[in-house]
Order: structure tokens, then sequence, then C-alpha cells
């Protein structure tokens, strides 16, 4: 699965989700490819701003909209002059995000000869022409008006009844919400570093959020956090959990009327269910989009973009609400307000499109962290600063055309024993060579998408393993163990 990650290689995961047992399993076909992480925008602009992802300068922009503005006048005629063009947006000038994960980017230089620009640049070209003929297009409809006496315009009412929104609308309940987002900038201690998004975890100033979006500043970084009234406070981390893809950072000289998002029970969540989704697109803060979950327990293999070069593991919600570098670590909320997961990845387009410019973004499909595990590893984080990881005490292949399930390997990592003696696999009889085929009632269907489902439960929960030895079909209760830390 990609993921809106720096472009590193990581391991494949399956687009299935994992279905229940009397459930029919998701075809190859029909669930998507596992392509993996495709990279940020190749070809930027003449002044890209700090950890700039896309957002462009006004190198080619500038001079493609100046000659539309002119054939937008001259088709207009040369009697009078039409109105200057649109101020150019401030963030066109190289404001943007971090990496596609949101969090570390540093942007490429130009190539000698090649042409700058992108996909902003050629929006906002498109933009400044549409500018320049509409303002001639209005100078001649005012002319013609000039006289007459008429007019066939309805104004809407503006009461304040009129412009009421109620509770469960999305403006309410973005509205509700922004104050306790904010915009994370991370820089590491050579001074590289991006932009991401979080969210008020509690009233003590922990920031619940990736562990990608901090990973830069994390060993003698800088972080600092913005909220949606412009405040910042300089932060520090806390905690961070690379296989789950968390972090808890908390503020310096944290208010005292910080407001805690409610976190929600993203167990109960439906596929069909409305999402809001609340980050900093592109360096865009306070940015709302809406959609609904389109699939739920979807496997997605990320890397942290580069910071460690190893995986996270997640059984994640899928939503198509549009998702796009520096979204991630902020929060995906239901239609009462909530937070059902931390919006972590996307599956990016293999190609730019506008412009050419090979520039990534959503195409609706975003995955979400759900807000349950993301609070468990929060609480541990908070706690002891390192994750706790339940385990099953047996290596399993992570290659995606092994089997059709997860394979015990024949050894571990670096030689080692592929089953820990004593653990919970050899204490059950799992040996290596045995596929793993369902765990609980969720069939399995890879390496990735057996992690991801046990990083669902706690050390020490008990589930049923069903596997398959020399072509017989076995099932085993398994108490799962612990491991602590990021190894």
């Amino acid at each position: 699965m990609s993921t809106e990650n720096e472009g590193n290689a990581v391991p494949k995961a399956p687009s299935a989700p994992p279905v229940p047992v009397d459930a029919p399993a998701v075809s190859a076909d029909s669930a998507g490819s596992a392509d993996s992480a495709a990279s940020a925008a190749d070809s930027r602009a003449a002044a890209p701003g700090p950890a700039s992802s896309g957002a462009v300068g006004a190198g080619t922009a500038g001079a493609d909209a100046g000659a539309g503005v002119g054939a937008g006048a001259a088709a207009a005629g040369a009697a009078w002059p039409p109105p200057q063009p649109p101020a150019v947006p401030s963030y066109a000038a190289g404001g943007g995000s971090g990496s596609g994960w949101g969090a570390s980017y540093q942007p490429q230089e130009p190539k000698p000869g090649r042409r700058r620009g992108g996909l902003v640049a050629a929006v906002l070209a498109a933009a400044l022409v549409a500018g320049g003929v509409g303002g001639g297009i209005g100078y001649w409809a005012a002319e013609r008006n000039d006289n007459d006496t008429g007019s066939t315009t309805v104004a809407a009412a503006d009461t304040p009844a009129d412009l009421k929104r109620e509770p469960g609308s999305v403006a309410r309940i973005a509205a509700d919400a922004l104050p306790s987002v904010v915009t994370i900038e991370a820089q590491s201690g050579s001074g590289e570093g991006g932009t991401g998004t979080g969210f008020v975890y509690d009233k003590q100033g922990h920031i619940l959020t990736n562990n990608h979006v901090v990973a830069s500043a994390a060993e003698g970084g800088k972080l600092q956090v913005t909220f949606s009234n412009g405040k910042k406070y300089a932060a520090e981390v806390v905690g961070r959990a690379e296989g789950y893809d968390v972090a808890v950072i908390k503020l310096k000289n944290a208010p005292g009327d910080l407001k805690p998002l409610a976190l929600g029970n993203s167990d109960r969540v439906a596929v069909g269910d409305s999402t809001i989704a609340i980050g900093a697109p592109f360096g865009l803060s306070n940015t709302v989009t809406t959609g609904i979950i389109s699939a739920k327990n979807r496997p997605v293999t990320s890397s942290d973009g580069g910071q460690s070069g190893k995986s996270s593991y997640m059984s994640a919600l899928q939503t198509d609400a549009s998702i796009n570098p520096g979204n991630s670590g902020g929060p995906l909320l239901d239609g009462r307000g909530a937070v059902i997961g931390i919006n972590s990845a996307i599956k990016p387009a293999d190609s730019g499109g506008l412009g050419g410019s090979g520039q990534s973004g959503s195409i609706g499909l975003g995955f979400a962290i759900p807000v349950n595990q993301a609070k468990n590893v929060a609480q541990q984080l908070i706690k002891t600063g390192q994750p706790v990881y339940p385990v099953i005490g047996a290596s399993v292949s992570i290659q995606q055309d092994t089997s059709n399930g997860a394979m015990i390997s024949q050894e571990g990592a670096s030689g080692s024993e592929a089953i820990t003696p004593n653990g919970p696999a050899d204490k059950a009889g799992l040996k290596p060579g045995d596929v793993i085929t369902k765990l609980d009632d969720m069939v399995i269907d890879s390496g990735p998408t057996l992690i991801g489902q046990i990083w669902t439960h706690k050390p020490g929960d008990t589930v049923k393993i069903t596997y398959e030895r020399d072509g017989k079909e076995h099932t085993v209760d398994v108490t799962l163990g612990q491991r602590k830390g990021d190894s």
C-alpha cells in the first residue's frame, strides 16, 4: 500500500482488508494495487518556501499567467483597459507542508534548463487568465446596464437566524474542533524538517500526532505548534512509537484554556459513516474536508519518510475525505465531531496530472489509525515514554507472494530462531512453515496483515489463531506476549 511518505521503498501491503470468516474475501482485482509510496513533487517552483511541499513561487507561474492575461485583454478589445488581475495568493509564493507524509521534506534544486512550475503554477496561470477575461466581461456588462432601471436579481436573506449553523452541521463541527487542532513545524538539528498536524489530547498540554511528523526533531531538534488563532508554542517530544506511527508531544508553557477533542469509539465505526478531516495540506493550515468511511481493517504498511527506514503497520480506517501531505497527524472526526482516527497515509496518484508536475495528492484513498489503538499507545507513551507491542513470539514473512496467509519463517532476524523459545507461539505449538490464515474472525492474507491485526490488541489478550500445516487446518488459542520499545 503506497502511503504519503517521502518516496522510500517500503514493504508492500495487501489492499484487501481482513474480512470476517462468514464474509466473502475481496478479490485481488477489486481490491486495488499494493504500490509502494510515491515520491513527493519532483518539480518545484522558482522560490519554494521552507519545507515546501508543492506550493510554488512566481517563476513560471508569472510568465505563463502574464501571457494569458494579455491574450484575454486583446480578446476583449483595446478601447478600454480591463481591471488588473487579482493578486497572487500569499501561499503561491512558497508556503507548504513537509513531506508527502506531511512531516519531512526538502525542496530539490531545479535542474538546469528544466521547465519550472508545477501543479499550483498551472492552476494559478489559469486563474489569472480567467480573471482578465472575466474583468472585461464585467466591464462590458456594467456599461450596458448603466441606464437599466430594472433588475431580476433576488437577494438572499441575511438575518442571524438564517445563518445559524445547526449543531450537527459540518460548519458547526469544524468551528468547534478547529481551536483544538494544531499545525506542527518540526526541525532537526541540521535545519531539515517539515510540517504536519496534531490535536489537543488533554488539558495538560499533550498533543497527539504521527511519529513521522516529529521524527526529524526527536533528537536535538525543535518543535513549534501553531493554533488556529495564530498563537505559537514551543513543544518537546514525550514519546514515539515507530511501529504504530504514533507520537505524543507536550507544549512548553501550555495555556490553561486548552480544550481536548472528544475521542470516539473506532470499533463502532461503520462503512458509510460520515467523516471530517482537519489538517494542513501542503501547508494550508485549518483546512477542513469531508467524506465517508470507505473501508475498515485495511492493512497498510508505511515508512517514516526516511528517518529510520523502519516500517509501521496499521489496520486502518479508509476514507475518501481529501487527505494530502501535511494532513498527517490530524484528526479524522465522525458526524458528531468525535475523533475516530489519526490521518496518517494516502495512496497518491502515480503521476501529477495538470501541468505534468508529478506532484502527489489525494485520489480519495486516505488511511487513518483507529483512535482506540492510538489512545492505548498515547497512554503508554505518556506513562513510560516508550511503546509496548503485543507479540506472538514468531517471525513471519512480509512478502506478499509467498502464500495465502502469514507464513512463519524458517529463521528470525539476523539468524535468530523463528519461534521464540517458551514464547506464546512456542507454547501454542506453532512451528516454522505454518501458515496462519485467520486471527479470531479476521482472514489473514499476509504477514503485514497479521502484524496489523495483532497490534490492535493488548499484551495478555487471548486470540484464536487458525493455521495450516501439511495441508491440514488447525486452530489454537494464543495469549499474546509483549515487547517494549522500538527495536
